[in-house]
């Protein structure tokens, strides 16, 4: 939102957000803006419509339009559902007359009409623009060494590249592993501190590192049109995220490659994704006991606050494992117990509370604080008016003294109460709507999670047959599970392409892998590709893959082919 809002501005839009992690002195300084008519566009989080302040100023505000953005988690069978999203349709109660638009890029039409019925739209409208990208070059290649397949794809492009991982250790290790080859690559993760984020994000919108080695916290507003590649080094684990993450290539119209990467272990952990995706009914319920008890909120605690929230601290103190556990905060949070937010950064902010009377006083009675308070009214004249984002390194340079003297001294003045002073915050934080009840009596919608699963489970395999088939188009694949009519082929996808190589090639490939097979009798896919520079991985394994289906060769575990 904060990004959206930058740019906006620089365009002389007038505009606003209200993200989780501000003061209440803030939010109220933006929606009491807001209701004088301040700004064209005011962008909340769906959480934010809850909360009594919002409540309070929402029958002010004069709304023209209702936008919903990233609708699909309006519906419980999107992708990313988010309970939050259902309180969207309170706003219209207020404003009934007011146009809704509600914009996803990724909906079925199984998502499509909930997020009508759940929004509760009326004489709706469907602008369905086609799924196709014509300029976007889908490929799926089989890989056992990825290092080796990424450093050799990322070779090839000429121009930027976004390469996905699954986790946040594999995009530090992958980077390094980039870098070691020769490639400027820069890592992205939630769980990096918000100026390393911003540095990163900059030096590669502005061309200065051609890839960003990034976990899908990278991505939601990136607007750059020059993305020649999407790399997906861990493959998604539905089809709607995977669709997203490659559109982020080619928007300025021109060509551009989208790339999965694949293996054995990589279909595995989908078809085992299900079981792990939604963990028995009891760790869920020891998930909660356990997040009340680190956060030391009481049975009967108000709902309605912000906690912050380190999983991996979290996961260590209790001994839960770090990846059901996070999967279990997903369920909780989809009850609507809870909304969990990535990478929240809070600046250092400072509001002066007291009126100059009190300030003449701290002058006689405190020397050093009223020299504080004087260096600060002369750096930021809006300390009187709204919390101000200060930087504690330059007023320590103004007053010539160390940082941490200047943060003692404002914990000070904040204890008076003649400050509010907050301390940056950058982490994830945990948003609590309920009133906090005990575990044990604590209600669980099982029919609806059981729901979910048996939707989870027929998107993976959705995703395993869309890796796995290679006699469908990619394209053809992909818009047909959107529920889009696609007859044709779109002839420039690795499927497409490999059907129109002529059987001869095929037959030359064939035999010059029995010829790689004749004096040891077996080899792993990796040797094959290896022995046989003249030919593509893509090719040689789409060979070797009808090759087993004809039973001229067999496949062991760990990849090893060998003559029958």
């Amino acid at each position: 939102m904060q990004e959206q809002v930058e740019k906006l501005r620089l365009q002389e839009i007038s505009a606003a957000h209200i993200s989780s992690g501000m003061h209440r002195a803030e939010v109220y300084r933006i929606l009491n803006n807001a209701a004088e008519g301040a700004y064209k566009l005011l962008y909340i989080s769906p959480e934010r419509i809850q909360t009594e302040l919002f409540l309070e100023f929402l029958p002010v505000l004069n709304v023209q339009l209702i936008a919903v953005d990233e609708a699909h988690c309006v519906s419980q069978w999107g992708h990313d559902f988010r309970p939050d999203y259902l309180q969207i349709k309170t706003i219209r109660q207020v404003f009934k007359k007011i146009p809704v638009l509600a914009l996803t890029a990724s909906a079925t039409k199984e998502v499509e009409a909930d997020i009508i019925q759940q929004l509760e739209l009326n004489k709706v409208q469907v602008f369905r623009q086609s799924f196709e990208r014509q300029n976007l070059f889908y490929t799926v290649q089989y890989s056992e060494q990825k290092n080796r397949d990424t450093v050799s794809l990322l070779n090839n492009i000429n121009g930027c590249s976004i390469v996905y991982c699954r986790s946040r250790k594999q995009t530090e290790v992958l980077s390094k592993q980039l870098e070691q080859n020769g490639i400027f690559a820069l890592p992205y993760h939630a769980g990096m501190r918000h100026e390393q984020r911003s540095e990163h994000r900059e030096l590669w919108m502005n061309n200065k590192a051609p890839v960003m080695v990034a976990t899908t916290a990278f991505g939601m507003g990136i607007d750059k049109g020059d993305v020649r590649l999407v790399l997906h080094y861990d493959v998604p684990e539905h089809l709607e995220a995977y669709y997203q993450e490659s559109g982020r290539a080619g928007r300025d119209g021109h060509l551009a490659q989208s790339v999965l990467l694949y293996n054995q272990p990589d279909i595995n952990k989908l078809e085992e994704s299900t079981e792990t995706q939604f963990p028995p009914y009891e760790f869920i319920r020891k998930v909660y006991q356990s997040a009340v008890e680190y956060l030391q909120i009481p049975i009967g605690a108000e709902p309605y606050r912000y906690y912050d929230f380190e999983l991996t601290d979290f996961c260590k103190k209790f001994g839960l494992d770090a990846f059901i556990t996070a999967r279990a905060l997903k369920l909780l949070e989809q009850e609507g117990l809870w909304t969990l937010s990535e990478a929240v950064f809070v600046p250092t902010t400072v509001q002066i509370l007291a009126n100059r009377a009190e300030l003449d006083n701290i002058g006689r009675l405190h020397h050093d604080l009223n020299l504080l308070l004087t260096t600060m009214l002369r750096l930021y004249g809006s300390l009187f008016y709204h919390p101000t984002p200060v930087n504690i390194k330059v007023i320590a340079k103004h007053l010539k003294i160390k940082s941490e003297l200047v943060l003692q001294m404002l914990h000070q003045l904040d204890k008076m109460e003649i400050i509010q002073f907050n301390q940056p915050k950058d982490g994830p934080q945990l948003f609590f709507h309920h009133y906090r009840v005990d575990s044990r009596t604590l209600i669980i919608n099982t029919a609806r999670i059981n729901a979910l699963k048996q939707t989870h489970l027929k998107r993976t395999n959705a995703m395993i047959r869309y890796i796995t088939d290679n006699h469908v188009c990619r394209t053809k694949h992909m818009l047909q599970y959107f529920g889009q009519q696609y007859d044709k082929n779109c002839r420039h996808c690795d499927v497409c392409q490999s059907t129109n190589r002529s059987q001869v090639s095929a037959t030359t490939i064939d035999a010059a892998i029995i010829e790689v097979l004749k004096n040891t009798g077996e080899h792993s896919i990796t040797d094959i590709c290896t022995a046989l520079p003249g030919y593509t991985p893509a090719d040689i394994t789409t060979c070797l893959r009808a090759m087993i289906d004809d039973g001229v060769v067999g496949i062991r575990t760990g990849n090893i082919i060998y003559r029958k």
